[in-house]
């Protein structure tokens, strides 16, 4: 700010001649009015648009204008303004001022007049700051100042912004998910003003006007309460230095037309507030407290105070409670307060916007009870989940964003996490165009909340292999250009936009309009890869699944095991059907519907060729950054192993759950080529990534789950994934073999589980588990059907009423590691407790609950199907909150007790086949 301020105060002290190289003998006098220093957007734009014709051999002079200076007649002249400014605006014509006017907020007129005039004139300081940066555009393009020029637009969507997370790719010592204290330690980039300024500098260059910072909890790494000292996380020189950078930060981000929002979860303490009171630092079924919340909206209200022209951004869910009233009351009765107190501790009267994430919690509802007492609301919502995969949303998931969008306040769609995307390059301008038409026309969204396009947890960098690391802003140029330029106008003309593409591309990369489109078409074709396959074959649209990193085989044949996300299938993809459902109406020879499994399958390996065939046409033409083009081109080889190593296993999973239902080895042997070619291109992938990836996924905690667990940064690249897949394969050959020689009628006997010795810490009501046995305290249903697994245990029972009220707690002692059995009613409904789950819940895995362990393992009179999940403890005394909701508490087995996953198949619905592979 201060270089700009001593820019401007030469600009003013006189008229001014700067000759640039190049020179061109034109002469441009830039009219600049002296009530610039209120408005340092108009003096940012001002300053590169001149520094720019400088470059370009343009003499320039600089002319600042006071109030009650005359003017003489314009010549060659250049009018930097907005509309109603008191000093320019007696110099802009009457036809240009109407033509703002009616462009409205961040709208601009660029127009020459005869007298060769000409004026940058914005409805409000941003407008003129994007008429500055659309003359960089056409001056990028073409090198000089068009003679003619009459232009009037403005953006489309209000909200348009990219997120940076505070956060990392696994846990700091002794913390949990999502608690990253702001210190150098940890985020030394954070403290990076170059950076910063790069960083800024590329969004404003794609017109977003909002930044979001993530993080757990900021309040104790930048504000200090005298009610709570010993809450601030770091240490006094670390608090100086996060008061310097944030106001830095924001100061630079306003003078670009930036709005930063700071986002915090609910309900996270710090750590030392939380040893002091001796609480956990997060518990998402603990009832809101006095304490927590006084904290928590004396925290708000500092913060608001200190940082007045700083947004906030409220996650309500999965650190708290999920939907339910505890959500209204905890926005309407703390967050909300807590603004206001502290708009009245600074004596402001505006409201700062506040932005509801609809993540885990009724949106609608909270806005309901919260809009009779705060205006200024936005909301937000997932566009595809944590992932990309179609431009034609529908479902229940659309009409959540139609009912947001339809409270009247402005909605946001948020491109989140894209865990099926990374690490590969992605820039389908194609796809994203669609996607964000979708956001105005499906949705009814008026903002983009954008999301790094890989890297999220390892920001700044890339997830490349390279020397002294790569910037992820500067890998994704593409990614962050397009979903700006169609933020700003989705409805461009698709032809033009090829050009325009085209022609973005040949200038990175050296090469002519026909290698740029060229590279186009390999972004394009590749674009199409990861979100069909993620829609068709995928487990969740979370990030718990790294879609690159492939999938084992029992994740296609049996993916209710791992917690299918449905919602994927039923909103986030065309209609069409799972590879189960493919495999059933097969047999059934019952007609297909929509987007197939095996349409999929050719498809995308149709991209992948199309996609190398594309950029071998541009390689022979690229004069420039041939380092990254030869990243690029690597990705393509990427895409096209992965694109056929899911082909071959989808064809071979076809086949083998044919068998499911023929019990022909026949179908099992037809299977094995595929499967065998399958792990040959995956063999492909790991060298193809192996010194030129880092990692697939840049969360690399317990959250991952599929294809493996990612505990202590395991499984996170393709070779470590390599020998999975290659003991899958032999296991099956061995299986097949193992059939061959099986006789007829010949079974495995099952093996009851044991039971592990614990205190219970109360009284509790014990029951044998088997059938006919009473599973409530307050009701008389019995067991109908159970595996032979279960029988024998010794379960806990609960009443329903009590369940539903206050939930289930358990609370005992163990003198060896155990593992507690919940039964999870297998249904959707508000009555049942919700099997843990990591799209809403990012503590679902906390004791390696996430997954099925047994489906479909009892039937209760009544109830639908119970899927049994276990909940690993060590020695000591453990408290396990279940939260509201019916379920079955079924005993503690020894933690080292063989449990080997399986379908119980009680549900009627066929035999489990996992074992082939397992």
């Amino acid at each position: 700010m201060r270089n700009l301020l001593i820019f401007i105060s030469l600009l003013f002290c006189a008229p001014i001649i700067v000759n640039g190289a190049g020179k061109r003998n034109e002469t441009y006098t830039v009219f600049i009015s002296t009530q610039i220093s209120v408005h340092p957007r108009i003096g940012y734009g001002a300053e590169k648009l001149v520094k720019e014709l400088m470059r370009l051999g343009y003499d320039i002079k600089l002319t600042g204008v006071s109030y009650n200076e005359k003017i003489k007649p314009l010549n060659k002249a250049i009018v930097i303004s907005v509309v109603d400014d008191v000093v320019l605006g007696k110099l802009i014509p009457q036809e240009i001022k109407d033509k703002v006017n009616s462009a409205g907020k961040e709208g601009f007129t660029l127009s020459t007049t005869k007298d060769g005039t000409l004026y940058i004139v914005g409805a409000d300081a941003s407008g003129t700051l994007y008429g500055c940066m659309e003359m960089l555009d056409r001056l990028a393009a073409d090198s000089k100042i068009p003679s003619r020029l009459s232009l009037t637009d403005r953006p489309q969507m209000v909200l348009r912004g990219t997120c940076i997370g505070l956060q990392k790719p696994d846990y700091l010592p002794g913390r949990d998910v999502y608690e990253y204290p702001y210190t150098p330690e940890s985020f030394p980039w954070f403290y990076d003003k170059a950076l910063w300024i790069k960083y800024l500098d590329m969004m404003v260059a794609n017109r977003y006007n909002s930044l979001y910072l993530w993080n757990g909890h900021p309040f104790s790494s930048l504000i200090k309460l005298k009610d709570y000292p010993y809450a601030v996380e770091v240490d006094e020189a670390t608090f100086k230095k996060n008061e310097d950078i944030f106001r830095f930060l924001t100061k630079e981000a306003d003078k670009r037309g930036i709005w930063v929002i700071q986002m915090f979860y609910n309900i996270i303490i710090p750590k030392p507030f939380a040893e002091k009171h001796d609480l956990k630092t997060q518990d998402r079924n603990r009832p809101i407290i006095p304490l927590i919340a006084d904290y928590t909206q004396k925290s708000i209200a500092e913060f608001v105070r200190k940082y007045p022209n700083v947004g906030l951004m409220v996650a309500l869910g999965e650190a708290m409670e999920g939907v339910g009233q505890d959500d209204v009351d905890w926005f309407t009765k703390t967050i909300i307060p807590g603004v206001k107190d502290g708009l009245s501790a600074a004596g402001i009267k505006t409201e700062p916007p506040i932005v509801l994430r609809a993540h885990d919690t009724d949106a609608a509802m909270v806005m309901k009870a919260a809009l009779p007492i705060y205006k200024n609301l936005y909301t937000e919502a997932k566009f595809n989940g944590e992932a990309l995969t179609t431009y034609e949303p529908r479902g229940s998931w659309a009409q959540l964003h139609r009912n947001l969008s339809a409270i009247g306040t402005v909605h946001i769609s948020n491109v989140h996490i894209l865990a099926n995307l990374e690490p590969f390059r992605y820039g389908s301008a194609d796809f994203i165009q669609k996607s964000v038409q979708a956001m105005h026309k499906i949705y009814g969204s008026n903002g983009l909340h954008l999301y790094p396009q890989a890297s999220y947890w390892d920001w700044p960098y890339s997830a490349d292999n390279v020397k002294g690391r790569q910037l992820e802003v500067d890998r994704d140029w593409i990614w962050y250009k397009t979903w700006g330029r169609y933020a700003w106008n989705a409805d461009r003309d698709r032809a033009a936009e090829i050009d325009y593409w085209g022609k973005q591309l040949a200038a990175t990369y050296g090469a002519n309009l026909a290698g740029g489109k060229a590279i186009l078409k390999a972004y394009e074709e590749s674009g199409e890869i990861s979100p069909k396959l993620l829609r068709r074959y995928g487990i969740t649209d979370g990030n718990r699944q790294t879609m690159t990193l492939g999938m084992l085989m029992t994740q296609l044949i049996n993916p209710f095991r791992y917690g299918l996300f449905t919602l994927m299938y039923e909103s986030e993809a065309p209609e069409g059907e799972m590879i189960i459902e493919y495999a059933e109406k097969e047999w059934n020879k019952q007609p297909h519907i929509g987007e197939t499994p095996v349409q999929v399958a050719n498809e995308v390996v149709e991209h992948g060729k199309k996609a190398l065939a594309a950029i071998h046409s541009a390689s022979k033409g690229v004069t420039k950054n041939q380092e990254e083009f030869a990243r690029l081109k690597n990705d393509m080889y990427c895409y096209n192993a992965m694109a056929n190593a899911y082909a071959e296993k989808v064809r071979a999973a076809l086949h083998i759950l044919r068998y499911k239902y023929s019990n022909e080895l026949s179908d099992l042997e037809a299977a094995l080529p595929f499967l065998e070619k399958s792990l040959s291109h995956y063999a492909e992938l790991v060298k193809l990534t192996e010194n030129d990836y880092l990692y697939a996924n840049s969360m690399q905690t317990k959250q991952r789950k599929i294809p493996m667990r990612g505990v202590d940064k395991t499984f996170i690249t393709w070779k470590e994934m390599l020998p999975v897949y290659t003991a899958e394969l032999n296991h099956f050959k061995k299986s097949i073999d193992s059939l061959k020689h099986t006789k007829a009628g010949s079974a495995t006997q099952i093996v009851p589980f044991k039971n592990a010795e614990v205190e219970l810490n109360a009284s509790h009501t014990l029951y044998n588990l088997a059938k006919s046995a009473k599973v409530f305290t307050d009701t008389t249903v019995k067991i109908k059907e159970i595996t032979e697994k279960l029988i024998g245990l010794q379960a806990i029972s609960f009443g329903i009423l009590s369940q539903n009220k206050v939930g289930t707690e358990i609370t005992f002692s163990a003198k060896k590691p155990v593992k507690l059995l919940i039964g999870y009613f297998n249904e959707k409904n508000p009555k049942y407790l919700p099997a843990p789950q990591l799209e809403t819940d990012a503590s679902a895995n906390n004791y390696g609950q996430a997954e099925i362990k047994i489906s479909n393992a009892i039937i209760v009179e009544g109830f639908p199907p119970i899927n049994v999940h276990t909940f690993s403890f060590g020695v000591g005394t453990h408290t396990l909150n279940l939260g509201k909701g019916q379920c079955l508490v079924l005993g503690f087995i020894d933690d080292k007790e063989e449990l080997r996953i399986f379908n119980a198949g009680l549900d009627g619905r066929g035999r489990d086949i996992d074992w082939l592979f397992e």
